[in-house]
């Protein structure tokens, strides 16, 4: 990886986007394989042309599948303490590395170069970190009057990590650590919508030492190489990261072979202000919830606001967003970029224009911006019928919609009336109500008076329709390990000098 010149250019294999180079095949068994199919791949700040990147399917699958299996012995006999140095350097690399995979992510997928810079990449080489000292902690004994029981966390085997593109480097991290520092070998599949640094990443591993097989990416489009890689009889694991339709369809092919899986899914989510909170930064976190261009799975989408400071909150919200500039992801001011891709951007102004139909009203945006044709207007909606499209469905684009309760009981009862249940933001200075309200809701996280802090050692999932399971510290070892314990009878061995030989 290095820097080679200042525009796009592409060849058969390789890339050059805005002067970072970028291989364009799969990586499976320690080399790029091509394939005879491509897709193509376009940036969504101008629409320009990327790449033309391979497309995979069986065949491409079944190879990548076979490598990891073929490597997982020797991988998973290292240890976490031998595993360790090898992730370390991994997380030092991509330290290193922050500008390029910053600067190919803003151009594949539109998010602000700025905070990639600063935080979501440097956040993935700590995802990789942190997993490869949290695997040298697990592991306890636990004793009992007859036996004392010996817990480990063995490598299961061969995990297929299926990634979104709304942060696709990190978020492939975020999988990819503790699968490996489990003892796992892994099949990534990026996102055909933002495909490019996971080459990257494939990359950076070599570099770092990883064995030949151990980590594998094909590229393709879901229908082809992600069904073929959740199907894989010989896959141990599926994590996958998406919408909930989908989870749901890799759910039925993974019955099929009982393969676990973990799903991290779509959400709807509340941000809850109560009455006595803090104005000033309530207004400025609902802004927030525009960043990445509303397409994050986390957003606090629905705002239940106290009647009583209902109006003043809006006029503070009203001129923060104001003030937000929309535009190139590349340029320091920016805080809007664009959407992700046409189909998307049809997507989410189809919610806007069937919700002012129904009867909703717009407070403001309501429509495509003039930064060109995947930009799009921060948008707050009120008159929402809680029956309607609006309320129920994650839109995943800057798109809130506003809504007052007269009472913390009512707004948890707003809140969780949904089928989602993946994250809550509220806001409130009273310890007892905020706790109150707190527990009562329906999310696999609550943050209070804060958000998006999203701490490593921490369980995070969705409920409801928002996934399966937890990741995050030992949770995530709990899905990529098998679990098992060694039940010994008091006082029934003896050392032996030569035990392991």
């Amino acid at each position: 990886m290095h820097t080679t010149m200042s525009n796009n250019t592409i060849t058969d294999h390789v890339s050059t986007v805005d002067g970072v180079e970028v291989h364009t095949d799969h990586w499976i068994n320690g080399r790029w394989v091509a394939s005879a199919d491509r897709f193509e791949d376009r940036s969504p700040i101008d629409g320009s042309h990327l790449a033309d990147v391979a497309a995979g399917g069986g065949s491409e699958v079944d190879a990548a599948v076979a490598a990891a299996r073929a490597a997982f012995p020797a991988w998973a006999a290292l240890g976490p303490a031998g595993r360790a140095p090898i992730l370390r350097r991994f997380a030092e690399l991509i330290n290193e590395h922050v500008d390029d995979i910053a600067t190919v992510e803003s151009v594949d997928n539109g998010s602000l170069l700025t905070g990639l810079k600063h935080a979501v990449v440097p956040r993935a080489a700590l995802n990789v970190s942190f997993f490869a000292e949290h695997a040298l902690t697990l592991g306890e004994t636990i004793e009992s009057p007859q036996v004392s029981n010996r817990v480990r966390f063995d490598p299961s085997g061969v995990a297929a990590l299926i990634t979104p593109w709304n942060a696709p480097f990190m978020l492939t991290t975020w999988k990819v650590g503790p699968a490996l520092a489990a003892g796992n070998t892994i099949v990534v599949k990026p996102p055909e919508w933002a495909p490019l640094t996971a080459a990257l990443l494939a990359q950076l591993s070599a570099q770092a030492g990883l064995p030949d097989g151990v980590l594998n990416l094909v590229q393709g489009i879901g229908s082809a190489a992600g069904a073929a890689l959740v199907a894989h009889e010989d896959v141990d694991r599926i994590s996958f990261t998406g919408s909930t339709p989908t989870a749901r369809s890799i759910g039925r092919a993974a019955a099929e072979t009982l393969t676990p899986v973990s799903f991290e899914l779509g959400g709807k989510s509340p941000f809850v202000v109560l009455a006595d909170a803090d104005l000033d930064a309530a207004a400025q976190t609902i802004v927030a919830q525009y960043m990445n261009a509303g397409q994050v799975c986390l957003s606090g989408t629905r705002i239940i606001v106290d009647a009583s400071i209902a109006d003043e909150l809006l006029d503070k919200v009203r001129t923060h967003t104001a003030a937000l500039i929309v535009g190139d992801p590349r340029q320091p001011a920016t805080r809007i970029g664009p959407l992700i891709h046409p189909t998307h951007a049809a997507r989410v102004d189809g919610f806007v224009e069937r919700a002012r139909a129904a009867g909703a009203r717009v407070l403001w945006g309501g429509g495509r911006h003039d930064a060109g044709e995947l930009y799009y207007q921060p948008t707050m909606f009120d008159h929402v019928a809680h029956d309607s499209e609006l309320f129920r469905s994650e839109v995943f684009g800057p798109v809130l919609s506003w809504h007052t309760v007269a009472d913390a009981d009512e707004a948890i009862a707003v809140a969780n009336d949904q089928d989602y249940g993946l994250a809550a933001t509220l806001f409130g200075r009273d310890a007892t109500r905020t706790t109150y309200v707190a527990d009562r809701l329906v999310a696999g996280t609550v943050w209070v008076n804060c958000y998006y802090v999203r701490e490593l050692a921490a369980p995070f999932g969705g409920s409801r329709n928002s996934g399966i399971g937890r990741e995050g510290g030992t949770w995530s070892f709990d899905f990529f390990c098998d679990v098992k314990n060694v039940a010994t009878r008091h006082d029934s061995l003896t050392t032996s000098p030569h035990a392991g030989n």
